[in-house]
């Protein structure tokens, strides 16, 4: 799936009816009604929360054991709640083995669905919850450095003072983190997304451009059209997915022009400080070079060529429950005028 592209934060995607498996019925929006019972909140067919929850659990940690632990049961009534489940929807949803435990074909159909319908039941009693009670407790973002520093800071210092009670962690990298195994509740990534399972809020475009020193300049003149980028000293960024391309935009047409770098490297400070240095010409991120624009140490190359604006996103996981916390963030961060 492609990261889905967020509106607002409680909107949610349609999806198709299933319904015939033991009286679980979930509408065409993909919904299951819940109504009271003397053991808890049950689907509409009767169903207990607490077995669809184990199922789940039992998929996402591998095991029955984990699953117990996770939504504290015992192993024994899990793997009771799991036959009876089975029995009610008269089809088997796990193949068992003695090293795994792994859902059938209909069983990981069924996960889709009801992961879903547990989420939003989450999403709404933390709704509920929050709406009564200040944002508070640990929150933590990842975000990439200069960005964070050039363009984000002050607005970082101004959600601390409206939002006192939440201890913000924030960590600066410049790679690709794994949101869910590196335990971060939302990160900001600069630059097209891949494909993905995690909800994306888009906060603006970045502007991108070529620059140089003035002494590179007029030692080795400026280029005049992409195809005189062959005779320059390339810096590049290598966490630019893709080739090494540079792509150009002149008119309505938008020129991917390959280079052969004469230095490359992740790091956005270090190619930076190789261009003040005149050791080549740059492509950067506006807000990193903004200040070395200002003061001369760098100047712009081919401004009739302008560069395509970069994507930045904050994303978040589709399956995490949105604490008030993160809610307060992603409202925040989504009212912002970065451009």
């Amino acid at each position: 799936m492609i990261a889905k592209l967020d509106g607002p934060l409680m909107e949610r995607s349609d999806r198709g009816a299933c319904n015939g498996h033991g009286g679980l019925s979930l509408s065409e929006a993909g919904h299951a009604h819940v109504v009271a019972g003397h053991d808890g909140p049950r689907t509409g067919g009767g169903m207990d929360i607490k077995v669809l929850r184990s199922f789940a659990a039992i998929i996402d940690e591998g095991s029955f054991a984990n699953a117990a632990r996770k939504v504290g049961i015992s192993k024994s009534m899990c793997s009771k709640l799991i036959s009876d489940l089975e029995a009610n929807l008269g089809t088997r949803l796990l193949t068992r083995t003695t090293r795994a435990v792994k859902p059938t074909a209909i069983g990981l159909s069924f996960y889709t669905e009801i992961s879903d319908i547990l989420s939003r039941i989450d999403a709404a009693t933390e709704a509920v919850r929050s709406a009564s009670q200040r944002p508070s407790g640990p929150l933590k973002i990842g975000s990439p450095v200069q960005y964070t520093l050039k363009v984000f800071q002050p607005h970082l210092i101004r959600f601390m003072e409206e939002y006192p009670d939440i201890q913000l962690d924030m960590v600066l990298e410049d790679t690709r983190s794994d949101l869910t195994r590196e335990g971060f509740d939302a990160i900001i990534r600069i630059g097209t997304l891949e494909d993905s399972t995690l909800h994306a809020r888009k906060l603006h475009d970045a502007r991108i451009m070529l620059v140089a020193s003035p002494e590179y300049i007029a030692a080795k003149g400026s280029p005049d059209s992409p195809s005189d980028l062959r005779d320059h000293q390339c810096l590049h960024y290598t966490n630019m997915r893709g080739p090494s391309t540079w792509p150009l935009r002149h008119e309505n047409e938008v020129i991917y022009q390959k280079i052969t770098p004469a230095f490359s490297s992740n790091n956005g400070e270090l190619l930076k400080s190789l261009a003040v240095g005149g050791k080549g010409i740059a492509l950067a991120p506006e807000f990193h070079v903004h200040d070395d624009l200002v003061q001369g140490r760098l100047v712009p190359v081919m401004q009739d060529y302008a560069l395509p604006g970069v994507p930045v996103h904050v994303l978040y996981s589709s399956r995490k429950l949105v604490t008030a916390a993160l809610a307060s963030f992603l409202d925040f961060v989504g009212q912002l005028h970065l451009d």
